[in-house]
């Protein structure tokens, strides 16, 4: 494993006053080594909890990518127009200040300057990215009419947004290495299924609009078995995904609300009612599943803080 270089330095600092004190009495050798693991230990939990926050909300921007869409998408089926006018300016603000926060570091949203050079160059791609994907946001947030082919451009240009944030997420991941024991991944994936909730609206509606229907039928079916054998993974363990099992009565407690939302949401995608009823349904059903699945990401997060 590549140590965090604050890590390195103390066992550094440590290596020498070892060396130093070698002609010290015993009990006093010992009580100096006793300092030490101490402070790395400290750091160590500075870190573990850092990095759980970082693959947390680096996660929760490749659900952002999904739910702007979904927003854009229900405005165009007319439903709650006004509403998600707001909403999706409320998303779209919340990504662009937690990709800022990502890079430069935030202190109200817990985040350190990222130093890393190769994520730092993953997330200049995301930031490009998002630059051409916000000329499709902002346009609505003002009230732009959207119409087919505004909705083809953002089934079109969200993916690849999508697609290079959740490569960052997964170098996230990898430079936490084993500081979380084995959490980071655990942390990703239940991560993972926010977004999920909110891809399986955007395909459904994208359906409903005959937006590339055959190719979004078949992503919804896809993206329904992921977030089913996730759900699973994550209670039961699944070696394929590196997920462990979960033995934390709370949050064994919290994806079982999740999946009793779950059941019902994925039988009302099943159903395939694309009439305004049906739509509206999908509407209010993804919503409390993001939430409660939000709620079970941060205790992963808060699990992450005392490995």
């Amino acid at each position: 494993m590549k140590l965090h270089p604050l890590i390195l330095k103390l066992f550094l600092i440590a290596s020498i006053l070892v060396v130093s004190t070698a002609s010290w009495a015993g009990d006093k050798t010992q009580q100096l080594q006793a300092k030490i693991n101490a402070l790395v230990a400290e750091e160590l939990g500075v870190i573990n909890r850092q990095m759980g926050v970082v693959i947390n909300l680096a996660g929760r921007q490749r659900m952002l990518t999904q739910k702007m869409s979904k927003e854009i998408l229900l405005i165009y089926h007319a439903i709650d127009v006004e509403k998600n006018r707001t909403n999706l300016a409320g998303s779209a603000l919340m990504f662009a200040k937690t990709l800022k926060g990502l890079i430069n570091g935030d202190k109200s949203l817990h985040l350190n300057p990222t130093h890393d050079k190769d994520i730092l160059e993953q997330m200049n791609v995301v930031s490009a990215l998002w630059l051409g994907f916000s000329k499709n946001v902002l346009p609505v947030i003002k009230g732009r009419k959207v119409d087919l082919p505004y909705i083809e451009r953002v089934a079109k240009e969200n993916l690849p947004l999508l697609r290079e944030m959740n490569k960052a997420v997964y170098m996230y991941e990898k430079a936490a290495g084993s500081d979380l024991n084995d959490l980071a991944a655990v942390v990703n994936l239940s991560g993972r299924q926010r977004m999920l909730t909110q891809k399986m609206a955007k395909e459904y509606l994208l359906i409903a609009a005959h937006v590339r229907e055959k190719e979004n039928r078949e992503n919804l079916e896809k993206t329904i078995a992921l977030f089913d054998r996730t759900l699973k993974g994550l209670r039961d363990g699944d070696p394929s995904q590196g997920l462990s099992k979960t033995t934390e009565p709370l949050v064994l407690k919290q994806l079982a609300v999740v999946d009793k939302l779950w059941q019902k949401y994925k039988l009302a995608l099943l159903s395939m009612d694309l009439s305004d009823a049906g739509l509206r349904k999908i509407a209010q059903m993804n919503m409390p599943l993001l939430k409660e699945m939000n709620a079970a990401v941060k205790m992963y997060e808060v699990l992450s803080d005392n490995g």
